[in-house]
């Protein structure tokens, strides 16, 4: 299966969902171009109030479809952009990925992979028993965020829904991801 952009959105009001976008402009050092979450200084509302001044270290959110399709088994239906995210993927593990990893988008964007989404309760706001189907359990018993991963913008420009996904990893060893 070849590394695919399935879908883009974005939203420029706070909401859980993001409408789908023909298109998104990715801006370095900064977001996606007039999403709410955009900025160089953390954009997050739980994160703002502890402190305004820190890093945006989630400038774009990345989910992989594949996790739709897995909650779909559970009888819950959730499609692109409907749990938050910017860029929704398909054919990369993106939980597997380490921090650092750059993600080349299309023709020009590139983002660099900072961490875990960290599910929050408006998961289950949205569809009532959709939180426990993101969090799961690894082989070691450990807990395991499949919601997403986060991500800042190291190049910009143009992404569209049928663009290719390269991957380039870091030089090692590489950093397994924790929430941002």
């Amino acid at each position: 299966m070849s590394r695919t952009v399935a879908a883009v959105s974005s939203n420029g009001t706070y909401s859980f969902t993001k409408p789908n976008r023909e298109s998104i402009t990715l801006i370095a050092g900064i977001g996606v171009e007039g999403d709410v979450h955009a900025g160089a200084t953390v954009k997050h509302r739980f994160r703002m109030r502890k402190d305004p001044s820190q890093p945006n270290l989630r400038q774009v959110h990345l989910i992989h479809a594949e996790l739709f399709d897995e909650v779909r088994e559970a009888g819950f239906e959730v499609a692109a952009g409907e749990l938050g995210e910017n860029v929704t993927t398909q054919g990369i593990d993106l939980l597997g990925l380490p921090t650092g990893t750059l993600l080349r988008l299309g023709g020009e964007a590139v983002v660099e992979v900072t961490g875990l989404r960290n599910p929050c309760a408006q998961i289950d706001g949205f569809q009532r028993g959709l939180m426990k189907q993101v969090v799961g359990r690894d082989a070691e018993g450990g807990v395991r965020f499949k919601s997403g991963i986060m991500s800042v913008v190291v190049s910009g420009g143009v992404v569209r829904a049928g663009d290719p996904i390269r991957v380039q990893l870091p030089d090692g060893p590489h950093r397994p991801l924790e929430i941002v």
